[in-house]
């Protein structure tokens, strides 16, 4: 990505709504996974550091991050040491060595998802998990999905299809941010109509983002239940067979 996203969502990440409510699906996530006490945890692409945080609580964090400027910050940040790496075919990091796998909105950004899903997988330790996500639909893509370099958008069927080809076994495939897809939708169609080029993550009035973190985090127990048919994102987690 250039620069200034980077910079951007250093800026965004700490309340815009979106990040906010997304820490909060992954954390419900996390919390059913039943990782080992003391777990050894990887995020790749770890961006600006705002889920390395909420990571620490479920055992010690390494993360890998392309950009040398973000590496430098959250390891001020948060005391990590940021490792630099490329997927799929350069990552400094043992292969199964982690009881989790964490790639949050980054395997959209990669040319080879294949190769690079395979090769997470093969960071993981028996009974090790991959917990991914990625935006939702290609009909979806919009001046933001370019302005952050993405490569696709995707189905859920074909992106479970994709990692349960690693030999991994699904626990959880689940669209999200499922109760703001309307809207959203509607609202890119008339970006696309009109050529507007608005940030779609632009900051809302304090009232408002409060509203939105709100409705998108009320969908923090249906992902980890029952699951959700439709949504703006994915969220997959695999497991490693032991």
């Amino acid at each position: 990505m250039e620069r200034e996203i980077y910079d951007r969502i250093k800026l965004l990440e700490a309340t815009h709504w979106w990040f906010v409510a997304r820490r909060d699906i992954i954390d419900g996530v996390l919390a059913g996974l039943k990782l080992p006490k003391d777990a050894r945890i990887l995020e790749v692409g770890c961006g600006t550091g705002g889920n390395i945080g909420l990571l620490q609580r479920f055992g010690t964090v390494d993360a890998m991050e392309p950009d040398v400027e973000s590496r430098a910050y959250v390891t001020a940040l948060t005391g990590v040491a940021v490792q630099r790496g490329w997927l799929p075919d350069d990552l400094p990091f043992a292969q199964g060595s982690y009881d989790l796998v964490c790639a949050f909105d980054v395997i959209e950004h990669v040319d080879d998802d294949v190769a690079t899903v395979a090769a997470l997988a093969r960071l993981l330790k028996p009974g090790g998990v991959l917990l991914a996500t990625v935006p939702a639909y290609q009909a979806l893509w919009s001046h933001h999905d370019e302005l952050h370099h993405h490569k696709r958008r995707y189905m859920r069927g074909a992106f479970r299809t994709m990692i349960e080809g690693t030999g991994l076994k699904m626990q959880i495939a689940s669209y999200f941010n499922t109760w703001l897809l309307p809207p959203a939708w509607a609202q890119r169609m008339i970006k696309r109509l009109t050529g507007s080029q608005t940030p779609d993550d632009s900051m809302p009035p304090a009232a408002l983002n409060r509203l939105l973190t709100a409705i998108f985090s009320s969908e923090r127990r249906l992902v980890t239940g029952i699951g959700l048919p439709a949504g703006l994102s994915i969220v997959v987690a695999a497991r490693k067979p032991a």
